[in-house]
């Protein structure tokens, strides 16, 4: 008789019970309410946001790679970001670089134990020392100009398609098929809400393998060198500074 093997099943679960990727101005949402309430959440986006196969035209678009250089305690983090299979998510990022928003911001969320999970970061309002740790996390980025948090459609591109799929999970949108861009280890993806279309400036950084989160989270880019870097994160380190090394022709903005 075959056993239950509960190992295999319960760290993911427990990992998915214990962090919270968010990146929107609302409250934060646990990855398991975000898998329970996926049907209800992506009905709710379709009314209000678009969910074609095209980008959202006013967002910033990388055709192509680029190079991001990450200074984290004195050394550097390379991540080569892939606008090829991700444009709108690596535009938005490499966007972000360039202008200077992740200086000085810090890691709000480090998670090893039981085993290595995600390092996330990105919320501006991490730049001041005084803001209360325990609300880090519902911040993204607010554009100058009109004084609205920039959010980006979830993008996701199958294995085998022509172009990603936008405003849905991959399991929502019934698709099998494995994302190009998955969440293998030094994987850098961005965090959101429960709602596909919730992501702004948070990032994570995969600590291991996390295939559980392929098809639901919008990887764009890897860590090419400086993991050991990412893996002595700790919580409220902060980025010294992030530059864009290579292909800055290649981000399009309006």
């Amino acid at each position: 008789m075959k056993t239950f093997n509960t190992q295999h099943w319960f760290l993911p679960i427990l990992f998915i019970c214990v962090l919270f990727l968010s990146s929107c101005g609302s409250d934060t949402t646990s990855l398991e309410t975000q898998t329970q309430d996926s049907l209800s959440a992506d009905q709710a986006v379709t009314l209000s946001s678009p969910t074609s196969t095209q980008p959202m035209a006013n967002l910033p678009q990388l055709n192509g790679k680029a190079t991001v250089e990450m200074t984290v305690n004195g050394s550097p983090i390379i991540i080569e970001i892939d606008g090829t299979n991700a444009p709108v998510t690596a535009g938005n990022f490499v966007d972000l670089v360039n202008k200077g928003v992740y200086d000085g911001l810090a890691f709000h969320r480090v998670v090893r134990e039981p085993q290595p999970f995600v390092v996330q970061g990105g919320d501006p309002q991490s730049k001041d020392p005084k803001f209360p740790s325990a609300r880090l996390g519902t911040g993204g980025y607010i554009e100058p100009g009109t004084s609205k948090e920039r959010t980006i459609p979830l993008e996701i591109k199958p294995q085998g398609a022509e172009q990603p799929i936008y405003s849905k999970t991959l399991e929502s949108a019934r698709i099998t098929t494995a994302p190009v861009l998955s969440h293998r280890r030094g994987a850098v993806a961005m965090a959101r809400s429960q709602f596909p279309d919730s992501a702004s400036s948070q990032f994570y950084f995969a600590l291991a393998d996390l295939p559980f989160l392929d098809g639901s989270y919008a990887v764009f880019g890897y860590v090419t060198n400086g993991m050991d870097v990412v893996d002595q994160i700790k919580q409220g380190d902060r980025i010294q500074s992030a530059k864009v090394t290579q292909g800055l022709e290649n981000l399009k903005t309006q």
